[in-house]
C-alpha cells in the first residue's frame, strides 16, 4: 500500500530530474528508489563506522600479529 505525501523541491531539482532518462514510471517511482538507495547507503556507512571502531580497538594485537607473521616470511 502506498502512502500520499507532499513534499517541497527547487525548481532546479526537479528540471534535473525531468531530465531523466525514462526508466521510471513516474516522478513517485523515481523518489521511492532514490530514498530506498539512500537508506541503504547510510546503513552502509552505519555498519562501515562499526567496523572501523572494531578495526580500531584491536589495532595494537592486529599488528603485533602481522608483525610476528612477517617474521616467518622468506627473504626475496
Amino acid at each position: 500500500m502506498k502512502v500520499k505525501t507532499s513534499i517541497t523541491l527547487s525548481p532546479d531539482l526537479m528540471k534535473v530530474i525531468g531530465r531523466l532518462p525514462k526508466q521510471y514510471k513516474n516522478r513517485s517511482e523515481f523518489f521511492e528508489a532514490a530514498a530506498w538507495a539512500y537508506l541503504a547507503r547510510l546503513r552502509r556507512q552505519k555498519r562501515a563506522k562499526k567496523d572501523i571502531e572494531i578495526i580500531n580497538r584491536h589495532a595494537d594485537y592486529l599488528n603485533e600479529e602481522v608483525m610476528d607473521a612477517l617474521k616467518y616470511q622468506v627473504p626475496l
